[in-house]
């Protein structure tokens, strides 16, 4: 990470090392935010009838290809929906109808540690790290191939870091590790070095099987029948079909009780229509007809209402993020889901900068806030997206994370205590005078008003006393740092030794599979 030029200059570090010691305690994590703002309602309801009744259309007289998934067809055949080959078509509400039966509002999602158990749903939000990048980036090293040290780098820090509630999934693809493996190596990782819920691995059915089964050595049979411990990541090969390896591994986690998030994935004008209305329209129908899937697989089984909604340049076909247009279908979204009755999910700090610069900042701004306004409940991306996805930025994950902790202060809303409404304040200081030595201030300004550990608000002779750095520099800084005094948290040994063993075993019987 290039600790030595980072080093450099460094200079006023005790006010910001007490900055950090007070917004870095892993000990102050909280499990998601209990937001007090209202969601922003942006489409009326006979547009979002109009919307839910397109959709239906679309599942009825176009329908959706499942591919290679025969379990898939003949649940879809037995619920009365009309298949023709591969082809699915579903009467008008059919599958609304079964999604609204059985799918929970809300559920938890149980962590190693029971205090950062989180609530998925109702007026929660949960923030969990980007994923599925096989590049990373830091100031020092630039851009290369992901390791898993990288990974478990980046697990420390969401476990480091309290505005994260999640520790994720695919963080980033250790390209070290031989594909057929790596997902055992990831989530080693994330029961070693953090204790914040997690994603299981979804790129094979055997895989999720794995996934399961290390749960169950982590809290115990059980439990995992009959909680859930796992969240996962459903793509919807968009536009209109689903295939194997995502409804494979779909049914592993539905059959565990274990939740799934259906999520098309949606660039507007190459992968869904070039209108906000039409690619709505598609991703409730293939939203919808996942969810439907898993219910029918196990009735009950937690499932989230995914969307990653963004568009395409229309001069060059590249993904474009943080433009108007898919901020809006995040706001419409959210309605249709809330409508649904099923916890929402979408991104997060997207961008399509290659580093941590104002291009990076506005995007991602632009993206975030919609997210917290549309009312998502599980913001995955949330912290440290570059370059459409395909690339982690340390730097940027620190600078991310300092935004949602920003979020999660705005979501709270207003304190309308007798300390928010500080009459006594008033009744102290009277006309003419100032506050910063009221015996109110005093009680409070360890709390009042959010501190960025990354912002410089010194003079500019300060901040040219302290080495001129901006934010990504003063952000690679803080990683470091975080690194540097990362402290694993408590892991009973026989369980660590259980899923070791587990893992030693399931990759020998992968590399003999091979041979």
């Amino acid at each position: 990470m290039g600790a030595n030029e980072r080093r450099k200059g460094r200079k006023g570090g005790g006010r910001r090392a007490r900055i950090e010691a007070r917004s870095s305690s892993a000990a102050a994590a909280t499990p998601g935010v209990d937001r007090k703002v209202p969601c922003f309602e942006l489409l009326p309801e006979e547009t979002l009838e109009l919307i839910e009744h397109n959709a239906d259309l679309l599942l009825e007289e176009i329908g959706v290809e499942f591919r290679e998934v025969p379990e898939a067809l003949e649940l879809f055949a037995a619920a009365g929906a009309d298949v023709d080959g591969e082809r699915v078509r579903f009467a008008a509400g059919l599958c609304r109808s079964l999604v609204t039966a059985t799918a929970p509002a809300e559920f938890i999602q149980h962590a190693r540690n029971p205090e950062r158990s989180v609530t998925i749903g109702g007026d929660r939000t949960v923030f969990a790290p980007a994923y599925g990048s096989p590049f990373v980036r830091d100031l020092a090293s630039g851009r290369r191939y992901a390791t898993l040290e990288d990974f478990r780098n980046f697990v420390k820090l969401a476990y480091l870091l309290p505005s994260l509630h999640h520790s994720g999934g695919t963080i980033c693809e250790p390209v070290d590790i031989p594909v057929e493996e790596r997902h055992l190596d990831m989530l080693h990782a994330h029961v070693r070095f953090s204790d914040k819920p997690l994603m299981g691995s979804v790129t094979a059915p055997s895989r999720a099987a794995d996934s399961v089964a290390m749960m169950k050595h982590v809290f115990g049979p059980e439990f995992v029948d009959s909680n859930t411990v796992l969240t996962s990541l459903i793509n919807v090969n968009s536009p209109l079909v689903f295939d194997r390896t995502m409804m494979g591994a779909a049914r592993v986690y539905a059959e565990n009780n274990q939740a799934t998030i259906i999520s098309p994935f949606v660039l507007a004008g190459a992968m869904s229509p070039v209108t906000v209305m039409g690619t709505l329209t598609q991703i409730l129908a293939e939203a919808l007809a996942g969810m439907a899937y898993v219910q029918l697989v196990r009735p009950g089984a937690p499932v989230i209402f995914g969307m990653f909604a963004s568009a395409v340049s229309m001069q060059s076909g590249a993904p474009t993020f943080g433009t108007p247009e898919p901020s809006l279908m995040l706001l419409a979204g959210g309605q249709l889901a809330r409508r649904l009755g099923v916890p929402f999910r979408s991104g997060g700090c997207l961008c399509s900068s290659k580093i941590p610069d104002a291009q990076a900042a506005y995007e991602s701004a632009n993206t975030l806030q919609m997210s917290a306004l549309s009312g998502v409940n599980f913001m995955l991306h949330a912290a440290g997206w570059l370059e459409g996805g395909l690339c982690m930025g340390y730097e940027k994950f620190i600078m991310d994370a300092d935004q949602l902790g920003m979020l999660s202060v705005l979501l709270g809303g207003v304190d309308t205590s007798a300390n928010g409404q500080a009459l006594d304040a008033f009744r102290e200081v009277g006309p003419g005078a100032h506050f910063l030595g009221s015996a109110h201030t005093l009680a409070n300004f360890e709390r009042a008003f959010y501190r960025s550990a990354l912002a410089d608000n010194n003079s500019f002779e300060q901040w040219q006393a302290d080495g001129e750095k901006d934010c990504a520099m003063r952000a690679a800084e803080r990683c470091e740092a975080l690194l540097e005094s990362y402290e694993p948290p408590p892991l009973d040994a026989a369980v660590d030794e259980a899923v070791s063993d587990f893992i030693a075993r399931r990759k020998s019987e992968i590399q003999a599979a091979g041979a």
